[in-house]
């Protein structure tokens, strides 16, 4: 992990008692929850001496005792330029981006490639806007290992209006995937709900007690071991296509994080799942007009595409 810096004490105020530690240290930080998150798996925060991880519960007037990671004393947007990334739209009030695999959405604790924030910066786009220092501007995300189109906010109207329409569905998200071997029905929706993986950190797994998931998805094309589907998220969840489709038993290629056959990526020259966010359409946040974007597969997809084929 990180090197240690400077150690803060905390005393847990009655608000956020009963909450989980990383939600809690979270708030009291002015951090993500999953920056948060880092810093407790990484066994740097004690809680009336002892030992606690994310999923503790914070007691009221319990002092934390919190070693920073000295990147988090630090998240700093470092510019950035990365072949391949590109503006697609920008005015006063948002920006949309087509950003390649292997750029991270926002700064976090343990990243240190590019991210979408630096891209911006290094081409003189800046972004104010209330929240966590590193997630400033965020209202979506994409894995890094995702490509396609991703939405910011730069004006404190837009950032507002835009979550709501997030946690309001009411942004219309369509990606293009290709998973193992071909789905039964050709077409259909996965309902599951979607938690953090029991065993495995920083994957996700169809839980019971997770959140309610929705994933529509219907085959493009099939090929002799894979089949390309175009697929329109309901909801939001962290990794929920990947997590859908590889509890479905059909992983998508490349994914080998989710159980994806290492051969078959191999074979597609893939260092990264075949996952890509191919439109996005929602109601401009100040005009209320409608608004729509597309973007087109990357060059390794396409690639990948032509050997399945093959």
């Amino acid at each position: 992990m990180n090197s240690a810096g400077e150690v803060k004490l905390l005393p847990v105020p009655e608000s956020l008692a009963g909450e989980r530690a990383d939600a809690g240290l979270a708030k009291l930080l002015g951090l993500s929850r999953s920056a948060a998150a880092d810093i407790l798996s990484a066994n740097l925060v004690l809680q009336n001496s002892k030992p606690i991880t994310k999923s503790d519960r914070l007691i009221e007037n319990a002092v934390l005792e919190v070693v920073m990671p000295e990147q988090v004393n630090s998240l700093e947007i470092i510019p950035s330029l990365v072949d391949g990334f590109k503006v697609v739209y920008q005015d006063e009030d948002i920006i949309v981006v087509d950003k390649p695999a292997g750029v991270a959405a926002h700064p976090s604790v343990g990243w240190d490639g590019p991210t979408v924030p630096g891209c911006l910066l290094a081409l003189g786009i800046q972004i104010a806007t209330s929240g966590a220092q590193e997630r400033q501007g965020i209202v979506q995300r994409l894995d890094v290992g995702t490509s396609g189109l991703m939405t910011l906010a730069k004006s404190e109207i837009a950032y507002s209006r835009l979550k709501q329409a997030f946690r309001d569905r009411a942004v219309h998200k369509v990606y293009h995937a290709v998973i193992q071997g071909i789905a039964d029905p050709l077409a259909g929706t996965f309902d599951a709900p979607i938690g953090r993986h029991p065993k495995a950190e920083f994957k996700f797994a169809v839980m019971n007690d997770g959140k309610h998931s929705v994933t529509h998805y219907e085959t493009l094309e099939a090929f002799r071991s894979a089949s390309l589907v175009e697929i329109v998220l309901e909801t939001g969840r962290t990794h929920q296509i990947r997590v859908h489709f590889s509890a479905f038993r059909h992983p998508l290629v490349g994914d080998t994080m989710y159980g994806a056959d290492p051969t078959l990526a191999a074979k597609a020259g893939l260092s990264r799942q075949w996952l890509h966010a191919m439109r996005l359409s929602f109601e401009h946040p100040t005009t209320g007009e409608p608004v729509a974007f597309t973007s087109e597969y990357p060059s390794e997809l396409v690639h990948a595409l032509d050997l399945l084929r093959g």
